[in-house]
């Protein structure tokens, strides 16, 4: 027992001292700077490797239940932007966003076939990197799959910055002079009973929807277990209730899940993941401008298609962060529910179906070329 809390205590020691490189990339003013300053402190200090930092940590990186807290946490933080409002928001034309989440995810795969062969990575690393279903999201569930951390980390990030820095640039000219405002997402600003007891029945529900998932074998149940658990008990209070469940969100959630994946991602680095990166790189940063284009195109064609204004439509179909464009959409007067609801919507799909079937696809390789084993 002992043993067990000198090595939790130890880990935390790790955890805490890389969370100063997100703090300082935050107040550099970078919107995923708790994950990215993170990470990258976490690989700094664990390829460089000096005596104080083995003593913190094991060789293949921080006990894994450290990684599920922190997956459990962005499990709840994404369950919580589910409700019944999302439903009204794509009551209008829902099958052209169907169509075009359904084609983000396939442009996706385009590009990790793409970067898959004409780089070095294999092929489960390539499919991670390229999807688009949000930084945290995307670096918890292959940290699980076995991918190549140091890739998979650096398109992903690459994409997002690419996302972040232009995607509300452009709106905001398209758009004209905006004004900042708070985004919402459907959760209490203040904490109080109602939304403190919310908050309990969620996490409560997605530990038990994490349990059950690791019992029939989901991927990364931590992550996917939590957020579907968390999802389905907001949407059924609110068919219950006809109203939203409350729910408390304390910032610091969000921060912690971000430093504690950061972390564990991190703390997995070493400097045979990084051979050959420079061509990975630059076959990822070009996928990444063809599936941020493409998007582009898709979202004008859903506003023509649909009536909804094209900022709002350019917004929800972004291959960037949800928070990043639902504050942008509340600083542009968009539709902000709308973008909210299918930048989740896209989330959910993506982080439900894309693992089994990039799991299966594995293996199938696996059996009919041995060379890729």
């Amino acid at each position: 027992m002992k043993s067990s809390l000198a090595i939790s205590g130890r880990n935390l020691t790790f955890i805490l001292i890389c969370s100063s490189g997100g703090l300082a990339l935050t107040l550099a003013g970078l919107s995923i700077g708790w994950m990215i300053g993170t990470l990258v402190m976490a690989g700094v200090l664990s390829m460089l490797n000096p005596k104080w930092v083995s003593r913190l940590h094991v060789e293949k990186g921080l006990q894994s239940y450290w990684l599920k807290a922190g997956q459990l946490m962005l499990g709840v933080q994404i369950g919580m932007q589910v409700n019944g409002s999302i439903l009204t928001a794509l009551n209008r034309g829902w099958l052209p966003v169907l169509i075009m989440i359904l084609a983000s995810i396939v442009l996706s795969l385009v590009s990790g076939m793409a970067l898959f062969h004409f780089s070095k990575t294999d092929l489960i690393t390539s499919l991670y990197g390229t999807t688009p279903g949000g930084l945290s999201s995307m670096i918890g569930i292959a940290a699980d799959a076995g991918a190549n951390m140091a890739v998979v980390s650096i398109i992903q990030t690459m994409r997002v910055i690419l996302v972040e820095s232009t995607v509300p640039f452009i709106v905001s000219i398209w758009n004209g002079p905006v004004q900042e405002r708070a985004a919402t997402a459907g959760v209490a600003d203040k904490l109080t009973p109602a939304s403190a007891a919310g908050l309990l029945l969620l996490i409560i529900i997605a530990v038990m929807s994490a349990l059950l998932g690791e019992k029939i074998k989901v991927p990364a149940p931590w992550l996917l277990g939590t957020m579907l658990g968390a999802a389905a008990a907001r949407i059924v209070f609110g068919v219950i209730t006809a109203s939203a469940l409350p729910v408390w969100q304390p910032h610091v959630l969000v921060i912690a899940a971000q430093v504690t994946i950061g972390t564990c991602v991190g703390s997995r680095l070493n400097r045979k993941m990084f051979v050959d990166i420079a061509r990975i790189a630059f076959v990822g940063l070009m996928g990444s401008i063809g599936l941020t284009a493409a998007m582009f195109l898709c979202a004008l064609l859903v506003s023509d298609l649909t009536g909804i204004d094209q900022v709002t439509s350019i917004l929800a179909f972004a291959p960037g962060g949800i928070d990043v464009m639902a504050v942008t959409s509340e600083a542009l007067h968009a539709n902000s529910t709308f973008v909210v609801a299918v930048q989740v919507l896209r989330v959910l799909a993506i982080c439900t179906l894309l693992p089994p079937f990039f799991a299966l696809l594995n293996r199938h390789r696996a059996q009919t070329d041995p060379a890729s084993k």
